[in-house]
């Protein structure tokens, strides 16, 4: 775990997805328990914004949850695979309680979602994301974009 390790921001949502998922295995360890073995038994070079992205999604799940639920019509946030889950979390986590901008969450997400999950599944989690998106006034509307 190396504080002073340069990493790409890309290499950071990575990081940040792989130890999502990597929870998906595992909910019973305590989360800090989880966050250290992980961090010392990788590869990955962790940062505070890891760290910081992790506990927070990890901390906010229930309403990053239910912000997905509400906006994902007829689709249960128990109906998505592991990947998606994952993938989604971290997005709306970044998108509702970091400064980074939504186009640029988006994109990764999208991204990650063609290099990890399945064929659908980069449609889907862009058409999510934009909802979320649009509905926090994050990205404006694309009629009111088009108008411009």
């Amino acid at each position: 775990m190396a504080d002073n390790i340069k990493i790409t921001k890309r290499d950071r949502r990575i990081a940040v997805f792989s130890l999502l998922f990597s929870r998906e295995f595992d909910k019973d360890t305590d989360i800090m328990e989880f966050y250290r073995l992980a961090a010392e038994n990788t590869e990955v070079a962790f940062n505070a914004y890891v760290e910081k992205t992790f506990l927070g999604t990890c901390e906010k799940t229930a309403e990053i949850d239910a912000e997905i639920e509400n906006i994902s019509v007829n689709w249960k946030i128990s109906r998505m695979s592991r990947v998606t889950r994952s993938i989604l979390r971290l997005a709306v986590y970044e998108m509702l309680y970091t400064t980074a901008p939504a186009k640029a969450i988006i994109n990764e997400a999208v991204e990650l979602a063609k290099e990890y999950d399945d064929d659908a599944a980069p449609a889907f989690i862009n058409g999510i994301l934009n909802k979320v998106a649009r509905k926090h006034d994050k990205i404006a509307d694309i009629a009111e974009t088009q108008a411009e």
